[in-house]
């Protein structure tokens, strides 16, 4: 019911010239091997009929495909009707969220959904970007890639996280590619790579298991080698933030440092106090003491979602089903994202806009990747390295790190446990306004940050 343009053929988007160039090399080199391979064989058949040559593995597939995305009407009109067919629960009987999205935001969301949300203005600004697809390790990966106009920009890889997309990221790509423009000068521009984790948005659903953050980590390595970068930054949050630091701790010789919105700062005496519910350790500092209130609010009533998917994604069809499901479930993450995104259905004007939340939503519907998504927790928990570190817990990081440590995040890390964590911290800013969707929430502010982390590095 979607249908989805991606050719090889014609003439390429803005972008696309460059990564062609800068590959050009590379693909020659891969044609001449191939020939000589073939030519080889062709030689020794000629010379020794008799002999069978051996059957050849194809070439692994390294071409940058262009992309774009075009959702069938019929997909839209399907998605309205779903949403005027919703069959509603009765009202929650609290006056707040704390037994889960409300009902009157719910139906709030769908009236706007259903009756003026209109995809295909975000459609319009999406394939205006330079978009690709290449393949990896067996699975096709979606990615955005801006070159700034600036000879010395510096290429940096952005990480979504769940419930987020590429989408969380589009409003930073103006800002760092054309710091002019945005309060900053010539000197620092980004070359701006932002791909789909596996199973998310436009990349492919992968087929066989795995596909966890340290897999992911050693993709993106390929994909900034691909793209021609012999020196690059990454940044992450959430998941993005689990997938940038295991390619800190990999260290790719090309990977100069990275940022985090969501650092893994906390201390092994601070998880087990947590984890067993034990009252916070004695002699914490101020900043020390609302990082550990807001992590033990979390795990006492922010991680059913992750348990969920961490041990029964295949569980929650409902979210592949009914578009309302989805947006519940996605609109809950945690108490104060829940806050921030749902006050624009309930009349409030700030930060995200109700487009902007529907967007992604829909991103998720189209796509169909609620629960191809939801793997990626299962393959972590899974995982017997990882599920030996806490989520939080520092990963041993030893190339450089920036930190900005914004207020409504799951916790805002203090620098003490900051400067623990990162033996070679080369910033840290603690910021007054910003959550968990930092890039998406506060773009500018976010661009700033990215400028000021790097600064040092470039």
């Amino acid at each position: 019911m979607v249908s989805v343009l991606s050719t090889a053929s014609g003439p390429l988007r803005a972008g696309a010239a460059g990564i062609r160039e800068r590959n050009s090399d590379v693909t020659r080199f891969g044609k001449m091997t191939f020939t000589a391979a073939v030519g080889g064989l062709f030689a020794l058949a000629v010379l020794a009929a008799s002999v069978e040559a051996a059957p050849q593995a194809a070439p692994a597939d390294k071409s940058i495909r262009p992309f774009q995305f075009h959702a069938t009407d019929e997909a839209l009109a399907d998605l309205r009707r779903r949403i005027a067919t919703t069959k509603w629960p009765s009202r929650e009987l609290v006056a707040d969220g704390s037994q889960g999205v409300q009902l009157a935001t719910m139906q709030n969301l769908a009236r706007y959904w259903q009756t003026e949300y209109d995809w295909r203005k975000f459609e319009a600004r999406f394939n205006a970007l330079p978009e690709f697809v290449t393949n990896i390790d067996g699975v096709d990966f979606h990615f955005i890639h801006v070159r700034s106009k600036q000879p010395h920009a510096l290429p940096i890889i952005v990480t979504h996280g769940w419930p987020g997309s590429i989408i969380e990221q589009m409003k930073i790509i103006e800002p760092l590619t054309n710091p002019t423009a945005h309060g900053g000068s010539a000197a620092d521009a980004f070359d701006v790579v932002i791909p789909s984790l596996p199973g998310h948005g436009f990349s492919g659903k992968p087929t066989t298991l795995g596909w966890t953050p340290v897999r992911i980590a050693r993709a993106w390595t390929v994909l900034m080698r691909r793209l021609g970068y012999k020196r690059f930054v990454a940044q992450g949050g959430d998941w993005g933030n689990a997938v940038t630091e295991q390619m800190a701790v990999q260290a790719p010789p090309e990977l100069i440092g990275i940022h985090t919105n969501m650092p893994a700062t906390v201390p092994d005496d601070i998880a087990k106090a947590l984890q067993s519910s034990s009252p916070a350790p004695a002699g914490l500092s101020a900043d020390e003491r609302h990082a550990y209130d807001q992590l033990d609010s979390f795990y006492r009533k922010g991680l059913a979602y992750a348990q969920e998917m961490s041990q029964r994604p295949q569980t929650v069809y409902g979210i592949d089903d009914s578009p309302i499901g989805l947006a519940a479930w996605m609109l809950d993450h945690d108490a104060r994202s829940y806050e921030l995104i749902t006050r624009v259905f309930n009349g409030q004007k700030e930060g995200l806009s109700r487009d902007d939340v529907l967007d992604n939503v829909t991103l998720y519907w189209l796509t169909n990747t609620g629960v191809s998504a939801a793997r990626l927790y299962w393959e972590a928990a899974h995982d017997v390295p990882l599920r030996q570190l806490a989520f939080f817990a520092p990963q041993g990081v030893k190339i450089p790190v920036a930190v900005t440590a914004f207020p409504d995040e799951l916790y805002q890390a203090p620098r003490s446990w900051t400067q623990r964590a990162y033996p070679k911290l080369v910033y840290f800013n603690k910021v007054d306004k910003g959550g968990h969707f930092a890039a998406w929430e506060q773009p500018e502010l976010f661009s700033a940050e990215m400028r000021a982390a790097f600064h040092s590095l470039r």
